[in-house]
């Protein structure tokens, strides 16, 4: 049973949020500023799980995350869908026209360029953690300084809301994963979705092969991510999901795809948090 969780930022990011939510009783949270942090705190044992954001429904997929999970070989055991709403803060009776800088994560503010497009005069900067902004802002005082975070953030650092839902796209999702040191025993009745990973040679026909096995086994690709090999020029790995059924069908290519690719490798096995 999970007890503790490392996650990227301090209490009111979004990662503590999905803490909040992912799991069914309180957890203890060890709040870490970098996601290096996190992964330590779970590699040393300190906490027993790490929340690792991996995409955005905007931004795209968070690279450096990917390898972080596969160098230190941690598995997936499950995954979040979050609503993502940014919001503009400052301390109160402040208007956006009062905010000259607004420091916040670089993710948060990819997501929310087009906004201040708007708004020349407001300095953007990049910081470590969106909440840890605004508890910053509150603790010194900071006027005409703004952060992007959640509404969470604003309650517990009695900030207030200049502008909400900032975000390019109102609809904006970003989905986390839970990873621990070692896999728990899977269930295959509950488990329908793997996050595998693998290389290739950069030759033709490689990575097709590899789909139609997945194809003809009933698997449903998800996601697909290639990263170049720094150390060996002209190979790559991919990281792929994919949600299947049937657990037999999943174990059938998996034992195919252990054959025709190099390095492969099984990153989580865990329930579809779409369904």
């Amino acid at each position: 049973m999970i007890k503790s969780v490392a996650i990227q930022g301090i209490k009111g990011s979004f990662h503590h949020i999905v803490a909040m939510q992912y799991f069914d009783v309180p957890v203890k949270v060890d709040e870490c500023l970098t996601f290096d942090g996190a992964v330590q705190s779970v590699l040393t044992h300190k906490t027993d799980a790490v929340i690792m954001a991996i995409e955005n429904s905007i931004a795209g997929s968070i690279i450096p995350n990917y390898a972080l999970i596969d160098n230190n070989h941690l598995q997936i055991i499950g995954e979040h869908y979050l609503d993502i709403q940014h919001h503009l803060m400052g301390l109160a009776g402040q208007s956006i026209e009062d905010i000259h800088e607004v420091y916040s994560h670089p993710m948060a503010l990819l997501q929310c360029k087009e906004f201040f497009k708007k708004y020349p005069h407001i300095k953007l900067v990049e910081d470590k953690d969106t909440a840890e902004v605004a508890q910053r802002i509150q603790q010194n005082q900071l006027k005409n300084v703004g952060a992007i975070a959640s509404r969470l953030a604003s309650e517990l650092f009695e900030l207030e809301i200049i502008s909400e839902s900032i975000q390019t796209i109102k609809h904006n999702e970003t989905r986390f994963v839970i990873a621990k040191t070692s896999s728990s025993e899977v269930d295959e009745v509950r488990v329908n979705k793997a996050s595998l990973k693998f290389e290739l040679d950069h030759k033709r026909g490689s990575l097709a092969s590899i789909l139609n096995v997945m194809s003809d086994c009933n698997l449903n690709l998800t996601k697909i991510q290639s990263l170049p090999k720094i150390e060996t020029p002209w190979k790559y790995s991919f990281f792929v999901d994919v949600t299947f059924e049937a657990y037999q069908d999943y174990q059938k290519a998996k034992s195919i795809m252990e054959i025709m690719a190099q390095d492969f490798k099984v990153l989580g096995e865990y329930k579809n948090a779409r369904q």
